[in-house]
């Protein structure tokens, strides 16, 4: 009996077709073949190790990569196909090769008869697999395992290399995910998250001949075929059923076929080579074994594409080999214009991949139903600031998905209303409670509106759900630092930096809490910059630390390196500012034109300028400007005190210069005391300057009653009580502003003058 009527007999699975070829007709089809010692060795180490290096690189790209090494291995196996024996010591010895030469032989074709059984006819795997090794083995013992071994040695010692560097890859790609498979939503697959086995089963069954129609005419594609694109096959009735029965007519009468003839057509290997190519890549896109991310995926067709090209070649050859010669050139003018066509697809397939928005966009045009594509839309609009047709995209995409928690997260960052944003992440958390960015955002909100335990309480959640977030860590930080809690939020620092030490801003923010702590922080600034050699806030952060500590020339450094990245005015002002304090006022002119013209509605910027202006001597433009920004916004009350300024540079002291201009900035009644006391201490100084020592004295009475701290403003009480004569009174000023500055020589030498003019006095009475 034939080789596969025994494997049946041993898998109890009488009613499968099989042939009964004889075995001595095999076996002198192989004596003239076989000229040769065993299986082929290794052409090149080389090719074989380049071989496994591109494997790795496509599993590490994708999961689904690894499935490559089973295509090799079975490509190595079908080419030992044609091996031949020269050793020919004994009858004996080559009798057994033979032998052994004829079950390697049809190993092949048993692996695709073991598929076959399994997949359409149900049979047991297991008991397949025993039953064809224990038929292969079978009449072979001792001596002649022997020599079945020595003749497999080197395709044995390639598989085994093969496989036991699979096992290594695998490991490492799984301890590289921490240890556990990654987890899907019922958003990625929504046919695994079904509870009905039907559903499950039937609408595994119809993406077998949706990703096969694809391979065949790849007419509608899309990037992503999540969410809805392919609705489930929910009963028997559902017309879509028909594919799958039509698929897999077609795949058992191919299975049929190879089996019935692989005893004696030599070409239809090509068939089961094509079939095997096209299958065994897939299986773990499947289901079958696991879970996976996706409904539909065409990057995994990219293998079995290799199966298909074969059958297609294989079909063409045979209806080539049937129709003639005017048959023939009519299938190759078709196969030509076909790939004219696909070649027309691909390069306008490409155009979809150009830019971010073409792709998000053709995934509209493609697949309008798909949640997924207008929630991917939304997000690239509202990266580009396009608010109004993100919202319109995210109501799409919960239209179509309800139960998109990320949609009703991106939602309330858009909207403008607090109580309407608050709704949404509710929404969102409701759906997802773990919803690590929902609960890092309603955290965020609440801690504006001043409930700080519920916002703890919400950016603990999103830490814990979510342990790789940087911004969660540096918001919880911040609000302990808030609230004085400086321990507990260095804590949060050191955490989220253990768990998230690539994040730069993460680095950035931690270095401003230590400036504001009192702490160097000059190291984080540069770890953040080590990270992300574009994040020029810290480079800026780092030039207002160093130009903190005086150290200007590489605060200098760090702005201008933070410019090559962008020219921002959050660069250009403390730039301009670092020249101004240093006296290189033409540089800092450049600086903050710069800046004025990039921002032109910034009052600061303009005011900046305008004080430039007048500390370069150039004090009618600085006066000129300086009344154009009061014109446009009178309650600037810097502008006022800059215009006093411009006005005292220029000796102009009188009620109709520098004290008007104090008068109108106190017209304006400005809430902040300091600022209040700034003015009447600088109001006091134009009365002085005026000689009117009784209301410049007023003046500085009222600035130190709002500011008691102006030891300046008490060191010109008492000089004025000194002039007029109440040396008493000067003294007590004077002493109360040395409290405040203790190393103020002008202090110190004032009172020396007081004590003379005292001894004089005393020593004239």
């Amino acid at each position: 009996r034939g080789v596969k009527g025994r494997l049946l007999d041993n898998c109890q699975v009488s009613s499968l077709p099989h042939d009964c070829v004889a075995y001595r007709t095999r076996l002198r089809e192989h004596l003239k073949a076989f000229a040769g010692d065993s299986l082929p060795f290794t052409a090149s180490p080389y090719s074989l190790f380049f071989s496994l290096l591109l494997g790795t690189s496509a599993m590490l790209v994708k999961e689904t990569g690894i499935t490559v090494f089973g295509v090799c291995l079975i490509y190595d196996l079908h080419k030992c196909r044609g091996i031949s024996i020269n050793n020919k010591k004994s009858d004996y010895s080559f009798a057994v090769k033979i032998e052994s030469m004829y079950i390697i032989e049809n190993f092949f074709d048993y692996v695709f008869f073991i598929i076959a059984c399994h997949i359409f006819y149900f049979t047991t795997l297991s008991n397949l697999l025993s039953a064809c090794l224990s038929l292969s083995l079978s009449h072979l013992s001792g001596s002649r395992l022997r020599e079945l071994l020595y003749i497999c040695s080197p395709f044995i010692k390639r598989a085994s290399l093969t496989s036991g560097y699979v096992v290594i890859i695998m490991s490492v790609r799984l301890w590289l995910m921490g240890g556990s498979m990654p987890l899907f939503s019922e958003q990625d697959n929504p046919a695994s998250f079904s509870p009905h086995f039907l559903t499950r089963f039937l609408t595994y069954s119809y993406l077998l001949p949706f990703n096969a129609w694809l391979l065949l005419a790849p007419i509608m594609l899309c990037y992503d075929w999540q969410v809805g694109s392919i609705p489930l096959v929910e009963s028997l009735g559902d017309v879509r059923n028909v594919a799958t029965l039509l698929l897999a007519v077609v795949m058992i009468t191919l299975c049929l076929h190879c089996t019935s003839a692989l005893q004696v057509k030599t070409e239809i290997r090509e068939v089961l080579v094509g079939l095997l190519f096209l299958v065994f890549p897939f299986i773990p896109a499947s289901n079958l074994f696991f879970r996976v991310g996706f409904v539909v995926a065409e990057r995994v067709l990219y293998m079995p594409s290799m199966g298909y090209c074969i059958l297609v070649a294989h079909g063409l050859g045979r209806l080539c080999s049937l129709v003639g010669r005017w048959g023939t050139t009519v299938l190759s003018v078709s196969m030509l214009l076909l790939v004219l066509l696909f070649s027309w697809k691909t390069v306008h397939q490409n155009n979809v991949w150009l830019s971010r928005e073409a792709l998000f966009l053709s995934g509209i045009q493609t697949l309008p139903h798909n949640a997924k594509v207008h929630y991917n839309y939304a997000n690239f609009l509202k990266d580009t600031r396009r608010h109004q047709e993100a919202i319109h995209h995210y109501n799409i995409a919960l239209r179509l998905y309800p139960q998109h928690a990320s949609a009703m997260n991106n939602l309330g960052t858009l909207t403008r209303s607090p109580e309407e944003a608050e709704i949404y992440y509710r929404k969102a958390l409701e759906t997802n409670p773990q919803h690590n960015r929902a609960l890092f955002n309603l955290g965020n909100l609440l801690k504006s509106q001043g409930k700080e335990k519920e916002a703890e309480a919400l950016l603990k959640d999103s830490i814990r759900f979510g342990p790789h977030f940087a911004d969660a860590y540096s918001s919880l930080a911040s609000l302990y630092a808030e609230q004085k809690r400086f321990v507990e939020a260095n804590e949060v620092y050191l955490k989220g930096i253990e768990n998230c030490p690539d994040s730069s801003d993460l680095h950035n923010n931690y270095g401003v809490f230590l400036v504001d702590t009192g702490q160097r922080a000059a190291a984080h600034y540069q770890q953040a910059v080590r990270l992300k050699p574009a994040h020029y806030v810290a480079m800026v952060n780092l030039g207002r630390l160093l130009r903190s500590s005086n150290e200007n020339k590489e605060a200098e450094s760090w702005y201008k390196r933070a410019l090559q990245v962008t020219r921002k005015v959050d660069i250009l002002t403390p730039l301009g500012a670092l020249y101004y304090n240093t006296g290189r006022y033409e540089e800092a002119l450049q600086v903050y034109k710069e800046a004025v013209a990039l921002q032109p509605e910034s009052t600061d910027i303009w005011l900046a300028l305008a004080q430039v202006l007048a500390m370069a001597g150039r004090t009618k433009e600085a006066e000129r400007m300086t009344l154009d920004i009061i014109s446009r916004e009178g309650s600037c009350i810097e502008c006022y005190r800059l215009l006093s300024a411009i006005y005292s540079k220029r000796g102009n002291y009188t009620e109709v210069g520098a004290l008007e201009a104090l008068d109108r900035a106190l017209q304006q009644n400005p809430s902040d005391l300091t600022v209040r006391a700034e003015l009447y201490f600088s109001k006091g100084n134009q009365l002085r300057e005026m000689n009117q020592l009784d209301r410049a004295f007023e003046s500085y009475k009222l600035a130190v009653e709002l500011k008691p701290d102006q030891s300046q403003a008490w060191m010109n009480m008492g000089g004025i009580q000194h002039i007029k004569g109440d040396y008493a009174a000067a003294r007590m000023y004077y002493q109360r502003a040395l409290l405040l500055s203790p190393g103020s020589k002008l202090l110190k030498e004032n009172l020396a003058k007081l004590d003379r003019l005292e001894r004089r006095l005393t020593g004239g009475g």
